[in-house]
């Protein structure tokens, strides 16, 4: 008999601002790398008023993880040291390896809601110096599986026998953008040590079968062990992320933009920043 994850802790986040002034939430990051494993940090946005987002995150380095944007609403022009430039569009994914360094800029425009979030997903400490790699999603590029009551967006890993948009090099994550019609039930085989976690876009809905607490939008939900994820949504239905990875049980040292596995890696980093030797 399969084991339901239950719920370990519900997380609201904090707002805050980062990049040039960008309004956004932070719903993990710096203090929760050991509950998240081996996902780092988690920002979201959602704003009507270009005021709160338009000043954006102007060319800024990156070494050790992946960032991976995913916008659901909205347009964000983007740049980098490898050359890559284009635009992120409704329903587009930028999945970034920045791997042994990469500098690049992400500066949103104004549209009618900016609505979206930026995952960092740590790197195992043998690919830290991995060649950086850009790959562009549209939103075309991932697979929407349709199910009685549900619509899921397959951003990477594996559904239903159905290959995501990406499937990771590094770290094996299944990243899901799942919409449930009111009161549809839905379940997914997990690993059983993966870290599982969700983000509630829009709606509400209950986890576990016997779990009576009502989770809200803009809330986070991490899970403890199991081989089944249960989820129920309320009258008005329900959008949500979620995640599953396993962990990689490793150090963190992390100083604003970079993510290594010690000190020493961090001050070398940040040596080579101020040398200009951090391209390689």
């Amino acid at each position: 008999m399969n084991e339901v994850r239950t719920i370990r802790k519900i997380i609201t986040g904090r707002n805050t601002e980062d990049g040039a002034g960008v309004k956004l939430v932070r719903v993990f990051g710096y203090d929760d790398t050991k509950d998240f494993d081996p996902f780092l940090m988690l920002d979201a946005f959602d704003a009507d008023d270009p005021k709160d987002y338009i000043k954006g995150f102007p060319w800024h380095p990156h070494r050790g993880i992946e960032t991976i944007t995913y916008l659901i609403k909205g347009d964000i022009e983007h740049q980098d040291s490898l050359g890559n430039k284009g635009s992120i569009l409704d329903g587009d994914c930028q999945w970034m390896t920045a791997g042994s360094g990469i500098i690049h800029q992400e500066m949103p425009k104004p549209s009618d809601r900016m609505l979206g979030v930026q995952l960092w997903l740590n790197l195992p400490a043998k690919y830290k110096m991995t060649k950086p790699k850009y790959r562009g999603l549209t939103k075309e590029n991932i697979p929407i599986i349709v199910e009685k009551g549900s619509r899921v967006h397959v951003i990477s890993g594996v559904y239903n026998g159905k290959t995501g948009g990406i499937e990771g090099d590094f770290v094996k994550a299944l990243y899901l953008d799942v919409e449930l019609e009111p009161g549809a039930e839905w379940r997914l085989t997990t690993e059983k040590e993966n870290t599982v976690f969700v983000y509630i876009l829009q709606g509400k809905a209950t986890f576990e079968p016997s779990e009576n607490q009502v989770v809200s939008e803009k809330h986070a939900v991490l899970f403890d062990h199991g081989d089944e994820f249960f989820i129920k949504a309320k009258d008005h239905g329900i959008r949500f992320l979620l995640l599953s990875g396993k962990p990689l049980h490793e150090p963190v040292a992390w100083g604003g933009p970079i993510v290594m596995n010690t000190r020493e890696e961090l001050n070398m980093a940040f040596k080579e920043l101020e040398d200009q030797t951090f391209i390689k």
